[in-house]
C-alpha cells in the first residue's frame, strides 16, 4: 500500500479519528477533573555511616550502597508504620497505612528520599516527618542494644568494687590513730586491698570507656537532611497530561481501528481496487444522487452541465476509445449484484450518446425488474416480451420515441415466466440484428449476473459488456465471480463504470470536466463583473447554487 493510499484512508475515517481523539481526551478531562487531589510531601534523610578504618575504600562503597537500601526497606516495614499511625492518631486499615509511601536512595549518595502521598496536605507533611523521627529512635535502640549487655555488667562490677573501696577506706580511717600493733597490721592489710580494689577498679573503668567508644563508632548515625513541608499544589490527578495521554491513544485507537476495518474490508472503491482486482480500466465513475428510479434520475437530460452529467459523457467517451478498431455497435450493461445502479446508468449513458448525434435504441432486457420505462415516463404494456413473440421477431409497433432526440427505448413489456429462455433465444438473435439496422448504438439493460443467468445468456451475442460496481458495496468476491461467468461464455468484458461514489471521493474525477466545459465562459463573465459589490457576491451565490451537483445516490 502506497503513501498516498494510508493518506486517502486516513481522510477517509477523519471523523474517527477525531472522534475517537475527543471522546477519549474529553472523558480523561471529566475524570480528572472529578478525581481528588492528591497531595505529595517529601524529606530526605543524611546516612552518616559507621566509620572502619580496616574497611577498604571498594568495600565502604558497596556497604553504603547496601546501608541506604537497606535501610529504604526498613523505613516501611510494621513496627515504624504502627507506631507513626499510633502518634498520629490514624488507623490501618487490614494492616495498610492509610498514605501512600515512596522510599527510594538517590544514586551514588549517601541520602534516602522518602515522599507520602495523601489527600491531605496538612497529614501528608506531618507523615513525611513523623516517619524519619520514629525510625531514627527505632534504628538508635536496636543498635545500641548490641553494647548494653557488656556496659551493664561492666557498670555492675564498678558499683561493686566502688563499694568495697568506700568500705575499706573507712575501715582505714578508723584504724589511722590506734598504736598497737595488731591495728597496724590490719592497716597494712587494708591499704593494700584498697590498692587492689583501685587497681581493679581502674582496669574496669578502661574496658567500660572503650566499649562506649567502640559502640560510638559502629553506630550509624541517620539524620534529617532537609524536613518536608506542606505541598501547596497536588500531584494528581495530573489534568492537563491526562488529557493529553488519553487524546493520543484514542487518536491511535481511532487510527487502528480505521485501518483494521480497511483491512477486513473487501469492497471496491476506487478505480485502482478495480485494477487490482480485475486487471479492468474504470471507464467512468459517477457520484451518488439524491434520486429515486424515474424521470428525474436522467440527470444527463435535466441537468446537462452537471458535474455527474460530465461523468456520463466521459463514460460515453471511453466506451467509444476502448472500441477504436471496432466501432461499437452493441453494448449490454449489467451488474453483479441489484441496485448498484445499472438502469441509471443505461438511460444516462443512452442520452449522452444520443446527445453527440448518435442514434440510440434502448432495449430493457431486464424481464423480471423492469426500470427503464419509468426513467423516460413511457408506458410498459408492450414490448420486448411482444416483439419475441410475433412471428418474424419484429420490433416495429414496439418502439417508443423519448423526449431526447435520436433515442428510442424498447421497454420489456410484460414479463414472461421463462425470461432466460426467451433472452436465448433465435428470435431474440434475430430482433438484435434487426435492430442494428435501424440505430448506432443498441444499448441492453440486463439483470445482475450473480442473481441469474439473463445477462451471460445475452452477454455472447453483444459486442461488448459493461460492469456497473457500486463503490464500497460490491465485494471483491463478487466482481472476480461475475468476470469469470463472463470469460465462460466468451463476452467481451470491456470495463467497469464504478458507481455511486461518495461526493468527497469523487471529487477529483470531476474537478476536469467541471471547470473545463465551464471555464472559459466563467472567466470571460468574471472579468466584466465589478469586483468588491454585494451584487457580484450574490450573483457569484447564485450561479453556485444553480451549478452545485445533486447529492445522494445514483439508482
Amino acid at each position: 500500500m502506497e503513501l498516498r493510499q494510508y493518506f486517502a484512508i486516513i481522510l477517509r475515517w477523519l471523523w474517527l479519528i477525531v472522534l475517537g481523539t475527543v471522546l477519549a481526551g474529553g472523558t480523561a478531562y471529566v475524570v480528572s477533573k472529578n478525581t481528588t487531589p492528591v497531595y505529595q510531601a517529601s524529606t530526605t534523610l543524611l546516612i552518616s555511616q559507621a566509620r572502619n578504618p580496616t574497611s577498604p575504600d571498594y568495600t565502604a562503597i558497596l556497604t553504603s550502597e547496601r546501608l541506604a537500601k537497606t535501610y529504604a526497606e526498613l523505613l516501611t516495614k510494621r513496627p515504624v508504620l504502627e507506631e507513626v499511625a499510633r502518634r498520629l492518631g490514624l488507623e490501618l486499615k487490614d494492616g495498610k497505612f492509610p498514605a501512600t509511601l515512596n522510599v527510594q536512595p538517590v544514586r551514588d549518595t549517601q541520602l534516602i528520599k522518602l515522599t507520602v502521598e495523601d489527600e491531605d496536605r496538612q497529614l501528608a507533611a506531618q507523615i513525611a516527618n513523623t516517619l524519619p523521627e520514629v525510625f531514627i529512635e527505632q534504628n538508635q535502640t536496636l543498635q545500641l542494644s548490641r553494647f548494653a549487655s557488656s556496659k551493664e555488667n561492666l557498670a555492675k562490677q564498678l558499683a561493686i568494687i566502688e563499694a568495697d573501696m568506700k568500705a575499706t577506706q573507712q575501715a582505714i580511717a578508723a584504724l589511722r590513730g590506734s598504736t598497737s600493733a595488731a591495728d597496724q597490721a590490719e592497716l597494712a592489710r587494708l591499704q593494700s586491698t584498697l590498692t587492689q580494689y583501685q587497681s581493679s577498679y581502674a582496669s574496669l573503668l578502661k574496658s567500660y570507656e572503650e566499649i562506649r567508644l567502640t559502640e560510638a563508632q559502629a553506630i550509624d548515625n541517620v539524620v534529617v537532611a532537609e524536613p518536608a513541608e506542606v505541598p501547596r499544589y497536588p500531584v494528581k490527578p495530573r489534568t492537563l497530561m491526562n488529557t493529553l495521554l488519553a487524546a493520543v491513544v484514542g487518536c491511535m485507537l481511532a487510527v487502528g481501528v480505521a485501518f483494521l476495518i480497511e483491512y477486513l474490508d473487501d469492497t471496491i472503491k476506487t478505480s485502482e481496487d478495480v485494477s487490482q482486482t480485475l486487471e479492468l480500466s474504470t471507464l467512468g465513475a459517477v457520484t451518488r444522487m439524491n434520486i429515486s428510479v424515474g424521470e428525474e434520475g436522467l440527470v444527463a437530460a435535466l441537468q446537462p452541465r452537471s458535474p455527474v452529467a460530465e461523468a456520463y459523457r466521459a463514460l460515453r467517451t471511453n466506451i467509444q476509445f476502448s472500441t477504436v478498431d471496432r466501432p461499437l455497435k452493441t453494448l449490454l450493461v449489467t451488474s453483479t449484484s441489484p441496485r448498484e445502479g445499472k438502469s441509471t446508468t443505461v438511460a444516462n449513458l443512452a442520452v449522452v450518446m444520443a446527445q453527440a448525434g448518435l442514434s440510440v435504441i434502448v432495449v430493457d432486457s431486464d424481464l423480471r425488474r423492469p426500470d427503464l420505462h419509468k426513467f423516460f415516463g413511457l408506458a410498459n404494456s408492450q414490448g420486448l416480451t411482444n416483439a419475441l413473440l410475433e412471428s418474424t421477431a419484429t420490433s416495429d409497433g414496439y418502439l417508443q420515441a423519448t423526449a431526447v432526440e435520436k433515442l428510442q427505448v424498447l421497454t420489456s413489456g410484460p414479463l414472461p415466466p421463462n425470461p432466460s429462455e426467451l433472452l436465448g433465444s433465435q428470435r431474440m438473435k434475430g430482433l438484435i440484428e434487426q435492430l442494428k439496422g435501424q440505430a448506432d448504438v443498441l444499448i441492453f439493460d440486463s439483470p445482475p449476473l450473480l442473481a441469474v443467468t439473463d445477462a451471460a445468456v445475452l452477454a455472447n451475442e453483444v459486442d461488448a459488456v459493461l460492469l456497473v460496481v457500486e463503490a464500497g458495496a460490491t465485494r471483491r468476491g463478487a466482481v472476480l465471480q461475475a468476470r469469470e461467468t463472463m470469460t465462460k461464455v466468451g463476452a467481451n468484458l470491456l470495463g467497469v463504470a464504478l458507481n455511486k461514489l461518495s461526493a468527497k471521493g469523487a471529487g477529483g474525477y470531476y474537478y476536469y470536466y467541471y471547470y473545463s466545459s465551464e471555464g472559459e465562459g466563467r472567466e470571460r463573465r468574471r472579468r466584466k463583473r465589478p469586483r468588491g459589490t454585494a451584487a457580484g457576491v450574490v450573483g457569484t451565490i447564485q450561479r453556485w447554487m444553480a451549478n452545485w451537483p445533486s447529492g445522494g445516490r445514483s439508482g
